[in-house]
């Protein structure tokens, strides 16, 4: 229960950071921007705890448990692959790396994208039976990534006139 609930808390931070720039362009509230790195961080230290709570209690620290369920269960896979890559955005969440980062902070921060299809995988992949829980998510997903689709083509489409 507790890597479920771990895992839950990671996934909702994710969605809500993901959430913050197209509620800020619908309502015009501009100060939801300041809590968008917070609540990516708690995605990536809920992430943390999910992978710590995964190797202590189902894979009890055995590299050989682990190169099994890697191999034979692909959620397991994936869902490492989501938190390998969203590390580096954890690890830059800082003042002194967007600076040094400049223009290319942004460019790794878009893997929040990849993340989050990673992280939807890794939860359909996991589920057996009752799919609504995901279909929710992948649904509320569908709507942050469609919204920000929608945006690059209309600014392109404008670009272009």
């Amino acid at each position: 229960m507790l890597i479920l609930s771990l895992g839950f808390w990671a996934i909702t931070f994710l969605w809500l950071t993901l959430a913050i720039s197209p509620l800020k362009r619908l309502t015009g509230i501009t100060e939801l921007m300041r809590y968008r790195r917070m609540l990516g961080l708690y995605c990536w230290f809920y992430a943390s705890l999910h992978l710590l709570a995964v190797a202590h209690f189902l894979l009890a620290w055995d590299a050989a448990i682990f190169a099994e369920e890697f191999s034979e269960r692909p959620y397991m896979a994936v869902g490492i692959i989501a938190w390998l890559l969203l590390l580096p955005l954890g690890l830059s969440s800082n003042r002194w790396a967007i600076k040094k980062l400049g223009r290319r902070w942004k460019r790794l921060h878009q893997l929040v994208y990849v993340i989050s299809l990673c992280v939807l995988l890794h939860f359909f992949w996991l589920v057996r039976s009752d799919y609504s829980e995901v279909l929710v998510y992948a649904l509320l997903l569908l709507v942050l990534l469609g919204e920000r689709l929608w945006l690059f083509f209309k600014r392109k489409r404008l670009q272009a006139n």
